[in-house]
């Protein structure tokens, strides 16, 4: 590398879409930073075809194999979410870094254990969480933290998607063994990472949900009351059932209220500022950001680099990394026991710390009165 930095070895273990179509392009991204040197796929054909597009000079189908053989420093997991903790686990033991697709893995537990895969200085374990890294969503986390807007009041978090029947045709979704859980999990995880990245941590949650048109085992909305060790009252609401698609946030601070609006991916163009009436302008117009810098996954992954340069753990890991699944552990507790779930509540012993449904409590049918 010219400016004296180290070139890092990929591999890509699962070639689905994202895999072509958000982590290719982050790697290329990185002005050589980081180099595709091998793919895993069980799909043979798959793999060998994917390594071919992106001229990619080394395919497998066991994941082992590749370890040994190509000794990658960085390890991209796209796989489907159940085997995710066995290829991170299989990573770390190999000495390489990851960097692995949400939702992290399926249970606490899971989570928990894969730390003890890590070690000081690497390999750590990362997760992706590309919102948190957008210029707007730095800029409001710095505010928050010196108090520059006041104190967090009130805040509204919907991930409002639409997923069809055909969606759920793929073997792995909607269930709560494969994909861990429904929108919840899979897709409202990442606002609810962004929101807990800038308000910090959560004491207690009340929830509801159900499967209320999809044939699916896991639900299709979740709705949940969420209290900040701030003081700060949160509505969540996370659907696959809504057809103008929107992923919204908004945080009322004493002084000020932020919005972001979007659907997969922001810039400074969808965030509103605004100011309680009587605040200064010049005080109101240094509150915004002055880059601008879209969340992607270019912008997480150079980071990630930043921090395998310094062989220290990277941001969205470790108990950093923790908090979006322990929100969504808790919700699920709340909407399927009907009582409100506290933070401290999730730990070993706790049924829904090692299944997200509690093991097996949850009945889609039963529950929202779907004939199945």
């Amino acid at each position: 590398m010219p400016d004296g930095r180290k070139q890092y070895r990929v591999a890509i273990v699962g070639t689905g879409a994202i895999a072509g179509g958000r982590h290719i392009p982050a790697i290329q991204a990185q002005d050589g930073r980081a180099k595709v040197v091998a793919v895993v796929d069980v799909d043979g054909d798959r793999a060998a075809a994917f390594a071919a597009e992106w001229g990619v000079e080394h395919s497998y189908t066991d994941l082992d194999t590749m370890l040994a053989a190509d000794q990658p420093d960085l390890a991209i997991i796209c796989t489907p979410p159940s085997v995710h903790h066995a290829g991170v686990q299989a990573c770390l033991r190999a000495d390489a870094w990851v960097w692995c697709e949400k939702p992290p893995v399926l249970s606490l537990a899971e989570y928990d254990g894969l730390m003890a895969d890590e070690r000081d200085g690497g390999p750590y374990v990362g997760y992706v969480f590309q919102h948190r890294f957008g210029s707007a969503a730095r800029t409001l986390r710095e505010h928050i933290a010196a108090g520059a807007l006041g104190r967090p009041l009130v805040g509204i978090c919907h991930t409002l998607w639409y997923r069809d029947d055909a969606y759920y045709e793929v073997p792995w979704r909607g269930k709560w063994e494969t994909e861990g859980g429904g929108p919840t999990m899979g897709h409202g995880i990442h606002q609810m990472d962004l929101m807990l990245s800038l308000l910090g941590d959560w004491r207690e949650v009340r929830a509801m949900m159900g499967t209320l048109d999809r044939r699916i085992a896991t639900e299709d909305v979740s709705l949940a009351a969420v209290s900040f060790e701030s003081g700060a009252l949160v509505s969540v609401v996370n659907s696959v059932l809504s057809p103008r698609e929107v992923s919204y946030l908004r945080f009322d601070f004493s002084e000020a209220t932020v919005e972001v609006s979007h659907l997969y991916g922001y810039d400074n163009s969808h965030w509103t500022w605004t100011p309680l009436r009587g605040v200064a302008e010049e005080r109101a117009a240094g509150w915004l950001p002055t880059t601008d810098v879209r969340s992607s996954h270019n912008v997480q992954l150079a980071e990630f680099l930043d921090s395998m340069d310094r062989a220290e753990r990277p941001a969205v890991s470790g108990a950093d990394g923790r908090r979006s699944l322990e929100l969504i552990t808790g919700l699920y507790q709340s909407a399927i026991t009907g009582s409100p779930v506290n933070r401290a509540e999730l730990e070993p012993g706790n049924p829904f710390y090692t299944q997200l449904d509690g093991g097996g409590r949850y009945s889609a049918g039963i529950t929202a009165g779907v004939t199945r």
